[in-house]
């Protein structure tokens, strides 16, 4: 990459483009962290947004809100690389979901796109217990949700942030798939019950049906849009076709994913999950 021109992160905000962010300011590195409130401004929903954010970027990492499960993310994806060729981007890194059949449709976008790319394909993140509403209900001492007992390898979203930073500052990681995991698969259930014993609090965790689940979305005011996602991300992408864990971490790190049970013990001392 060439360190003269700044790293477009789309999302800088969000869960790993804020780390992605730090990281490469600790490198030294410029950056140009974009979002809906950033100026300048970057919305999906607004293409007349984007070409300012791309002026002078050469490498730049992505990820789609709300989803790229939801329709439509392809074509925006579609959209966004094909100005990121007539701008002179030369590497795209995509944050990309296991499991989710509209995440594919998007992925074979940008391989097919003329950019050089790296997609980092991710399982569910340890840090949605605790940088996402499921922390509510762990505070509350429950939560439900329309989950059966299904194992999956979630992984911590820091070492998601150590594949991005290395696939956009090292050589060698370009055109490369990383299916990235954690090294187990826990259910909910034994995810929640490490997270009491790590805070030393009775939590428990209740499979509840996907009409309750709407029902207490409602009640929260939370948009249809985003509901309907997560039905289909708990119903669908967790039905165990996601359960067997990869090496994708150590294949691009050259050293194993964190644990689960690492992320509860450094996430516990936060005081995130006090009540």
């Amino acid at each position: 990459m060439n360190e003269e021109n700044p790293v477009l992160i789309i999302g800088g905000n969000g869960k790993t483009g804020k780390r992605v962010l730090e990281k490469l300011s600790h490198k030294g590195l410029k950056t140009r962290p974009v979002s809906r409130s950033t100026s300048p401004a970057f919305d999906w929903n607004n293409q007349d947004t984007w070409e300012p954010c791309l002026d002078g970027v050469q490498s730049m990492y992505v990820t789609y809100q709300p989803d790229l499960a939801v329709p439509g993310a392809d074509q925006a994806i579609k959209s966004l690389c094909d100005l990121a060729l007539e701008k002179g981007v030369k590497h795209i890194v995509l944050l990309s979901g296991r499991g989710e059949i509209g995440a594919i449709r998007a992925e074979n976008v940008l391989k097919q796109s003329g950019l050089a790319w790296t997609i980092v394909r991710s399982s569910w993140f340890a840090q949605n217990f605790s940088e996402h509403d499921f922390k509510y209900g762990i505070i509350a001492g429950e939560l439900a949700l329309p989950v059966a007992n299904v194992p999956e390898p979630f992984i911590d979203i820091d070492d998601i942030a150590d594949v991005v930073v290395a696939a956009l500052t090292e050589p060698g990681h370009e055109n490369i798939l990383y299916e990235v995991t954690g090294p187990r698969a826990i259910t909910f259930n034994e995810a929640i019950a490490e997270i009491s014993n790590g805070i030393s609090r009775p939590v428990k965790f209740t499979e509840i049906s996907v009409d309750a689940f709407k029902t207490n979305m409602k009640q929260a005011e939370a948009p249809d849009e985003m509901t309907n996602l997560m039905v289909e991300l708990f119903t669908e992408v967790l039905d165990g076709r996601n359960t067997d864990t990869t090496n994708g971490v150590e294949q691009a790190l050259g050293r194993p994913a964190r644990n689960f049970t690492d992320y509860v013990k450094k996430t516990s001392v936060t005081g995130v999950w006090n009540p």
